[in-house]
């Protein structure tokens, strides 16, 4: 049996599943492994604090991850631009990556999702390069992360491809309404019945998937689920903190884009939260450029292993993941479980 959607349709993939971005790390390894099992791998928006110090920019990595993963597969991919105000990157890479895909022939092929997230859902269509780049033949899709309603209206607004619907309960950027991924999903599956959606923010198991799709998404991503996983490129001390961890070791607090879900550990617990916007703007408004590197810090701290004082992205389904395990196994397994509780649903029907 294969489950097939929208989604699965749109991008030619075996599985309804994809890896979320997890910049500002390295998902390159990860990406190679989520493509080859039959789902939709994506490379992260990379940007470490030692490599932008040593002069390395987002954009020269994105490019190398790129070429790197069309060495090591030839099954489509992902990318994803953080499209903050506050990111120093986000409109380079608007520009130069899409005109980069269109110059590489192999890259271009394989390179059929691009995400944009943490920012406005303008700023990639609007470019030039991007124009270009769908105007060539490229069948480049265009999805935008909504974390709220308001912010997937905005999207289908502005005429997205497909919107990645991520709850409260998600690892990393969150929203400043702290909805549910069980809620907010039926809103906008229930105000955009057709729109390609894939849901995030909690899911890890098949059970996961199977809802996801019963609610309307055509596919479902997964971050925590992928960290704990032999492929990923995080620390091992950051993989072994999830299987014995509770849904409640984590914690929301203010991030460089706005709310943000860490590891609970001391450094998450020393930061505050703000309440909305204009709150987390006034309070960028006095952080002075050594503070907010010092922040930044924290990413890569974390990245090398210190799980007690870097800033740990992971969300609440750590507490449904018990083991790390290769890529095709947790798919294979995935898909089954979703499979079995797909016909055991349809079983209800007389």
């Amino acid at each position: 049996m294969v489950i097939k959607t929208n989604i699965t349709e749109m991008f030619g993939i075996k599985h309804p599943i994809f890896s979320a971005p997890m910049g500002p790390f390295y998902t390159k390894d990860l990406t190679v492994a989520v493509s080859e099992a039959g789902g939709l791998g994506v490379l992260s928006n990379t940007g470490l604090i030692s490599e932008y110090q040593a002069g390395i920019t987002p954009v020269d990595t994105m490019k190398k991850n790129m070429e790197y993963v069309v060495e090591h597969t030839d099954k489509p991919f992902g990318f994803n631009i953080l499209a903050s105000r506050t990111a120093p990157s986000a409109l380079p890479l608007c520009k130069e990556i899409p005109e980069f895909i269109m110059n590489n022939p192999k890259i271009k092929e394989q390179c059929v999702y691009a995400l944009t997230s943490a920012g406005s859902s303008k700023m990639l269509p609007q470019t030039q390069s991007f124009k270009k780049l769908r105007e060539s033949g490229s069948n480049i899709k265009h999805f935008h992360v909504a974390p709220a309603l308001w912010l997937a209206d905005k999207c289908i607004a502005s005429n997205v491809d497909g919107l990645v619907v991520t709850g409260n309960e998600g690892g990393g950027h969150q929203s400043y309404e702290r909805v549910s991924s069980l809620v907010l999903l039926q809103q906008v599956t229930e105000k955009y019945p057709d729109m390609p959606i894939a849901a995030c923010g909690g899911y890890a198991t098949g059970q996961a998937l199977a809802a996801a799709l019963a609610m309307g998404a055509g596919a479902m991503v997964m971050g925590s689920r992928f960290i704990a996983s032999k492929e990923s490129e995080f620390h091992e001390a950051i993989k072994n903190i999830i299987p014995p961890a509770k849904a409640q070791d984590t914690v929301l607090v203010t991030g460089g884009f706005g709310p943000i879900r860490l590891w609970k550990n001391k450094y998450s617990l020393s930061r505050g939260m703000v309440a909305d916007k204009a709150e987390k703007m006034a309070q960028e408004a006095q952080t002075s450029p050594v503070q907010a590197l010092e922040q930044a810090k924290k990413y890569e701290l974390a990245y090398n292993g210190n799980t007690e004082d870097g800033a740990v992205l992971v969300g609440q389904s750590i507490g449904i993941i018990n083991s790390l395990e290769s890529v095709p196994d947790l798919i294979e397994n995935i898909v089954k479980k979703a499979e079995k509780r797909i016909k055991a649903i349809a079983g209800f029907l007389n």
